[in-house]
């Protein structure tokens, strides 16, 4: 494989795990990587020297020099010759790969969309019984990755077809711990104590969220990251995921409950600048009047990315730090946590293809990356304590609470839905139109692509 790695596959290959920890280019306290697994995998899996395993996926610069540094240990514990090319373009690549023959032995893909579109048409092998028995009981809230996964083949058949591997959170709330501290608020634990602490700050004549649904093109987006957040709070997964399938109608009274749910965070007094002001905010943007002073707001919900658009200057967890979006205690639906991540397909079916499956339930296959930066993972058998930094962790922690997990919605849906008038709609809400209306014509706009 070439490199670009932190550390070569020929130095892997001889040195013993205790060196191996000292020779990584970051520090990592002895035995804190889970070497048995490793050493145990190593044992089991060896002597494949002189085979081959391709690898396409969306991750480039940084991020393909990161999952270069995990696919080196795989490299050097089973002698396969791995070949990973990312692009940027992966999802039209992917599909012509498929239809000319030449796939990659494996995909990472970044929506599971595609991936059942593809698995559909049998351009995915399905995974074993075993490997969803694994998830289940190894991921935390193991059910939901399976059912995340698994698609009708070609016979229509439901199967898993994708290992769920560098996941993203969305269920964040950002605060300036320092505001917080000046005025006494503590940080709710359910949304009823939310919704509390959101009134208080009110009465107290400060205004309690900064939101901002502008995006360009893709205006409206960060609101159907709210609604897919209160759909899992107000409603079962089941409602969730027959939502995303359109078998729950947009229109239905579940979810125009779970707009309208939006609409109280929004209203005026609630939010910076009034409700008029949400759908005209961009989004890059809303998030800094955490940090002014005096603070524009004392909440911001929004996924793990954001702090990328904090202003210069901003330390975590000095200036900024963040909570789970709770859940209601009274609706005992649990911790549902909303999120994204890839998954590896195989797209080529071969022995190393499905050696590399089983090389993702070693805790290590994870702990390279997590000791890193910009990974976060639902596997309970990690060592939290190498995560690369503290938010990573807590954000890591989140994960592993989680009873439910589930992916974006609007990605999941077609694209003039999930990616046009849900986007639309949400800015015409926030403009002042009618939750129903609203629900209405996104039902309408669904029905039109049939």
């Amino acid at each position: 494989m070439k490199s670009g790695l932190y550390v070569s596959v020929a130095a892997l290959a001889l040195v013993g795990s205790g060196a191996l920890a000292q020779d990584l280019a970051f520090p990592v306290g002895e035995g804190a990587f889970n070497w048995a697994s490793y050493e145990e995998f190593k044992a089991a899996n060896g002597g494949h020297d002189g085979k081959e395993l391709t690898i396409a996926g969306p991750w480039l610069g940084p991020d393909q020099e990161l999952v270069e540094s995990m696919l080196a240990y795989f490299e050097a514990a089973t002698g396969v010759d791995v070949k990973y090319v990312g692009s940027d373009s992966f999802e039209q690549q992917v599909r012509i790969d498929a239809e000319a023959g030449s796939s990659a032995n494996i995909s990472v893909f970044p929506q599971p969309g595609l991936t059942a579109d593809l698995a559909k048409l049998g351009f995915v092998a399905p995974l074993t019984d075993a490997d969803a028995a694994w998830l289940r009981d190894n991921y935390a809230a193991g059910q939901s990755w399976v059912d995340l996964a698994s698609f009708p083949g070609p016979d229509g058949n439901p199967a898993l077809f994708g290992f769920f591997y560098k996941v993203d959170v969305k269920s964040l709330v950002w605060y300036n711990p320092e505001n917080f501290e000046d005025a006494g608020y503590e940080v709710p634990q359910t949304m009823e104590e939310l919704k509390a602490l959101t009134d208080q700050m009110v009465a107290d004549g400060v205004t309690p969220w900064c939101i901002g649904l502008g995006s360009g093109g893709a205006t409206g987006w960060p609101a159907t990251d709210w609604v897919e957040d209160l759909m899992l709070r107000t409603q079962t997964p089941a409602d969730y995921d027959a939502w995303v399938r359109n078998d729950l109608k947009f229109n239905d009274p579940k979810v125009v409950a779970a707009i309208e749910e939006f609409g109280w965070f929004i209203e005026d007094g609630r939010v910076a600048g009034g409700k008029g002001a949400v759908a005209t905010t961009d989004f890059r943007d809303s998030p800094k009047g955490l940090f002014t002073s005096p603070p524009q707001c004392m909440m911001h919900r929004q996924a793990s990315f954001i702090p990328s658009f904090f202003p210069e200057g901003v330390k975590m967890g000095v200036d900024a730090d963040f909570f789970y979006f709770p859940a209601y205690a009274e609706k005992d639906l649990g911790k549902p946590v909303l999120g994204a991540g890839t998954l590896f397909g195989i797209t080529k079916d071969s022995p190393e293809a499905r050696l590399f499956i089983e090389w993702l339930k070693t805790p290590i296959a994870h702990e390279v990356w997590m000791a890193k930066s910009g990974f976060l993972t639902p596997y309970k058998g990690v060592n939290v304590d190498l995560y690369g930094d503290a938010t990573l962790k807590k954000m890591g922690e989140i994960l592993l609470g989680a009873d439910t997990f589930r992916f974006d919605g609007s990605d999941l849906m077609p694209g003039g839905v999930g990616a046009g008038a849900f986007w639309t709609g949400m800015v015409d809400f926030a403009g002042g139109k009618s939750a129903q209306a609203v629900a209405d014509a996104i039902q309408a706009a669904w029905d039109g692509l049939k």
